[in-house]
């Protein structure tokens, strides 16, 4: 019988991290865990409350803090896509987290201590049992140190603000590339200059710049990586 592990992906916004720990997850059998969507329900719910403000304004954290206990957060499995979706207090939320407002607020709002203390919390109980891919920022370093595999996802800038760019305008969202690329270059600072628990590789994490590797190279590179360790 072939042991169960916990896979850990972080590395910066827009390399892909998801669409690889989704098919890795379903390959294996896996559960897939997003904490991206899960900073970014936090986000979208202080949005609603005016806690986080769109429009340049201070934010006003003692208030989200407070209201924190208030957050629910669950992925259930879509059945039309087989994926897992996020719900906020019980509100599927997977379409509304994954806007330009959420995206230009998510970075400063994941960098409360006590934002991360909470979800971190979660994100440890749900990989109790192993047999889990959990990508994100500091699933390797913070949550999952004793991950058997540690991957850290990289691109160039432009290469990760173009795939953006593409996916919104898929969606229908009216951005252009420079916002997108502005998006990209502050929330790689933010990610990586945080007090808490910052953006960075882990020691014994393996690097992937996708720069110019196709997602079915990635791929395979990866399964095989996955294979030498349950396979031993």
């Amino acid at each position: 019988m072939k042991k169960k592990i916990i896979i850990a992906i972080d590395g910066f916004s827009s390399t892909g991290k998801s669409t690889i720990a989704k098919r890795l997850a379903k390959a294996l059998g896996y559960v897939y865990v997003d904490t991206g969507a899960m900073y970014r329900a936090v986000t979208l719910y202080g949005i609603r409350k005016g806690f986080v403000s769109t429009t340049g304004e201070a934010a006003d954290l003692i208030s989200l803090i407070k209201a924190l206990p208030e957050i629910a957060l669950e992925f259930r499995v879509n059945q039309d896509t087989g994926n897992a979706d996020i719900y906020l207090n019980d509100e599927n939320v997977e379409h509304a987290i994954r806007t330009m407002e959420v995206a230009d607020q998510v970075s400063r709002v994941a960098a409360i201590p006590e934002v991360r203390q909470k979800l971190v919390e979660q994100q440890k109980r749900m990989g109790q049992s192993k047999g889990i891919v959990m990508d994100g920022r500091d699933i390797g370093t913070v949550v999952f140190p004793e991950a058997e595999l540690k991957l850290f996802m990289t691109a160039s800038p432009e290469t990760r603000a173009g795939r953006r760019y593409k996916e919104l305008l898929e969606r229908g969202d009216d951005v252009s590339y420079e916002e997108v690329l502005e998006n990209v270059n502050s929330r790689d600072h933010l990610d990586s200059t945080r007090k808490d628990s910052p953006l960075v590789k882990a020691d014994d994490a393996i690097e992937i710049d996708n720069s110019h590797l196709g997602l079915e190279d990635q791929f395979e590179r990866i399964l095989n990586y996955v294979k030498g360790i349950i396979e031993e």
